[in-house]
């Protein structure tokens, strides 16, 4: 799995204090109060110039009320003490070898005048929030075990071709062959239909390279298409037009990859009734939406051929692995055959064809396995995650969400927002920036391939003559933190710290971060 490297250069992570700023006169019942909302297990009492007088921890209020202490009675009859405090210049590492130090979790920033500025959270300076990390179950362990205690260790196995079946079963597909990548998947499903050197295959532009790449492996050439505004995912309004020239032209493609970006599948109606008016097949790429349906059909069963991955970011994963998935049991035979490295039946090593090493393991089946038992919370945990960011970002003015058409039911695998720079004084650039200074990882939507060096001379059919989606989204979009395991709290802190910047022009308002309503 990616992972972004946080360092400790630059700019550390300060939280305003107007919420934890507490005077000598004020009482115990409002330290109480001010604790409560404050939220970050700390006061800040200052005398009447406002210099730090010391800092109130959580512990010191429950002495207090230990000792009988009259909730009307003032704070500053509290004994002073020594407070660790920095500077506004002090890094990340310097603030964290005090908190080292003194063992606390909080330092305050003080100006040149002894005022408190600021406050240090241990929280964020060494506890990253990661965009999507595994999920694993209490049901994985059972069937690795299995393995292990029958000796099922070799690819291939039983856990293998139970896994098989019961991802076909929930996806409502006939077969499936489980494999080592996604990728391998995508390079068996064009092979199975019949691409060749020479031959074009259309396919989704917003997308990551291992949709374009098994293209090149077979020698033949994509032809890029762009997106819609409404999913994200391929342009029907685009790709009519590039089948209509291509027809025209008498070079139809062999095949055409939809991708199911985010989690959520494309508009598969439009796309297949165009597919089926030139007799071309669909090998539809639903790497990143396992779990999503588009008018209650399951994402990666409306084409000839579908994929699925489950990499170790994925809303379900075997650390790597994925799934080839059809109706047809012979084009999934032979995806099995020759992912085996074509071996012939024959008592002897004997080969005919050339084949691949593409075949999951047995124990990393079984960890699919266990998986399969909660993808029905996983995404809904996802969705909540995705709920929870629109509710705690709603009053801010220029982020967009990745919309969820009629008939959609998106996983959202991913959080998606695009930032508008006009209204935000920053573009999304600039917010992954920083938000990677508090250790927070965000990526920006996948970069288009039309974009890459490497497919930079491939033909490439915008959504509109003028107007390309893709190319938008690229230079707006970011994916937020969005693991089906990301507490409230954690995600609190990246809702806080978008707030907090995107937020120029008037003081945030608290915003709660409740429990979804997302299923």
């Amino acid at each position: 799995m990616f992972r972004l490297k946080f360092s400790f250069s630059g700019r550390s992570p300060v939280h305003r204090i107007d919420d934890i700023l507490i005077h000598g006169g004020a009482t115990l019942r409002e330290g109480l109060n001010a604790m409560s909302r404050g939220a970050r297990n700390i006061l800040l009492l200052v005398d009447e110039d406002g210099r730090l007088r010391r800092t109130v921890t959580d512990g010191d209020l429950r002495r207090l009320l230990l000792e009988g202490t009259a909730l009307d009675s003032p704070l500053e009859s509290l004994s002073a003490r020594t407070s660790w405090t920095v500077d506004a210049q002090a890094g990340p590492e310097a603030v964290l070898a005090v908190m080292n130090q003194h063992q606390i979790d909080q330092v305050p920033v003080l100006d040149a005048g002894h005022r408190p500025i600021g406050v240090h959270l241990r929280r964020e300076l060494d506890q990253p929030v990661l965009l999507s990390t595994p999920h694993l179950s209490e049901h994985e362990r059972e069937f690795v075990e299995q393995a292990f205690a029958t000796n099922w260790i070799a690819p291939l196995g039983p856990n293998v071709d139970a896994f098989e079946q019961e991802l076909a079963a929930i996806v409502g597909c006939g077969h499936a062959a489980a494999l080592n990548s996604g990728t391998a998947a995508i390079h068996l499903g064009l092979l199975l239909l019949g691409v060749e050197p020479g031959d074009t295959v259309f396919c989704s532009s917003l997308t990551f390279v291992a949709t374009a790449n098994p293209i090149r492996y077979l020698g033949a050439e994509p032809v890029l298409i762009d997106s819609e505004s409404d999913t994200w995912n391929m342009s029907p309004v685009a790709l009519e037009r590039a089948l209509a020239a291509a027809d025209a032209e008498g070079r139809l493609p062999k095949v055409v990859i939809p991708v199911g970006l985010y989690g959520q599948s494309p508009d598969m109606a439009a796309i297949s009734a165009l597919c089926d008016r030139y007799e071309i097949p669909i090998l539809e790429d639903a790497a990143e939406s396992l779990g999503s349906t588009y008018r209650g059909q399951a994402a990666g069963t409306f084409g000839r051929l579908g994929i699925y991955s489950f990499n170790g970011n994925k809303i379900i994963t075997t650390s790597g692995g994925g799934m080839l998935v059809g109706d047809d049991p012979e084009l999934i035979e032979r995806a099995r055959f020759l992912a085996t490295q074509a071996r012939d039946p024959a008592p002897h090593y004997q080969h005919t064809t050339t084949g691949f090493n593409y075949r999951m393991s047995n124990i990393l089946a079984g960890v699919g396995r266990g998986q399969l038992k909660v993808l029905a919370d996983r995404v809904s945990q996802r969705r909540a995650v995705f709920d929870r960011y629109v509710l705690g970002l709603g009053h801010l003015e220029g982020i967009g969400w990745m919309p969820e058409p009629d008939g959609h039911h998106a996983t959202r695998w991913l959080s998606a927002a695009t930032i508008d720079p006009r209204r935000t004084g920053l573009d999304a650039t600039e917010l992954i920036t920083r938000l990677a200074e508090v250790r927070i990882e965000a990526r920006p939507v996948w970069k288009p391939m039309h974009r890459q060096p490497l497919f930079k001379d491939c033909r490439y059919w915008p959504h509109e003559p003028d107007s390309s989606v893709s190319d938008r989204l690229f230079e707006t979009g970011l994916c937020l933190p969005s693991g089906s395991n990301l507490a409230p709290e954690t995600q609190r802190r990246v809702i806080d710290r978008i707030a907090e910047v995107l937020e120029t022009t008037a003081p945030r308002r608290s915003v709660p971060v409740p429990e979804s309503r997302a299923g």
